[in-house]
């Protein structure tokens, strides 16, 4: 029989590090403009069944408010034709929908499995600790797997990718983007802000999808493999 019980003053506990707090839906406070409010429309023209901008629509809403609000809420129920609940459902489900106002950079930190096996926790940990206080520059949370695992442990900066972190390196991109020093993407563009990129995801391109290696070498190095192999067999059929 195993014996399941933990070391003495060892505990158990789990930490949610999901956003639970509801949208204000009294808080009418806003960001959006006419502007807004004809791209918001322009998204739902789109696509052959309006709704299908829900998403891209909460993109643009949390590019010019920071974070999902009540007036955001009701533009896009009342565009799309559908109820705030409904609305609201899809908040609730999904993680990159925020709640509560992001800083100007989204720190996502990897803690689970490979990430976490290779340093994600001290990772995260340093950067919680170094952005306390910051909360108008920076947003730090841990992040599910984000499919990065040959350059763990991964750092997500507004979304995009900082390979094999250390916690050194990582405090070291928090300064750098705090002083106003150009900061990079492992495999990507230059880093601006998590509003530019939420605006990216809704649908308006930012001409920088060029910009960086689109994979690194560890991704790669298994297709050379298959590529050597297949020579191979080739070679071996002739």
């Amino acid at each position: 029989m195993i014996d399941h019980q933990l070391p003495e003053g060892v505990e158990q506990h789990f930490h949610a590090h999901f956003d639970d707090e509801p949208v204000d839906m009294n808080d009418t406070a806003t960001n959006i403009d006419d502007a807004t409010v004809a791209e918001l429309e322009e998204l739902a023209g789109r696509y052959p069944n309006k709704q299908s901008a829900m998403i891209p629509m909460l993109h643009l809403v949390q590019s010019v408010d920071g974070h999902v609000t009540g007036e955001g809420v009701r533009h896009i129920a009342r565009i799309l034709e559908v109820t705030e609940a409904q609305v609201l459902g899809v908040v609730t489900f999904y993680t990159m929908f925020y709640r509560r106002k992001v800083g100007k950079h989204l720190v996502g930190v990897c803690t689970t499995s490979l990430c976490a096996t290779m340093g994600g926790d001290l990772i995260y940990d340093a950067v919680k600790k170094h952005a306390a206080g910051k909360e108008d520059l920076f947003t730090v949370e841990r992040v599910e797997c984000n499919a990065a695992c040959d350059f763990a442990p991964v750092m997500m900066l507004n979304w995009e990718f900082m390979d094999n972190m250390t916690p050194r390196k990582a405090v070291d991109i928090l300064d750098r983007l705090e002083a106003g020093r150009e900061v990079r993407s492992t495999r990507g563009p230059e880093i601006t802000s998590w509003r530019d990129n939420e605006r990216v995801l809704a649908g308006f391109y930012d001409g920088k999808a060029d910009e960086g290696p689109a994979a690194g070498q560890a991704s790669l190095a298994g297709l050379d493999v298959l590529r050597e192999s297949t020579a191979t067999e080739h070679e071996g059929r002739r």
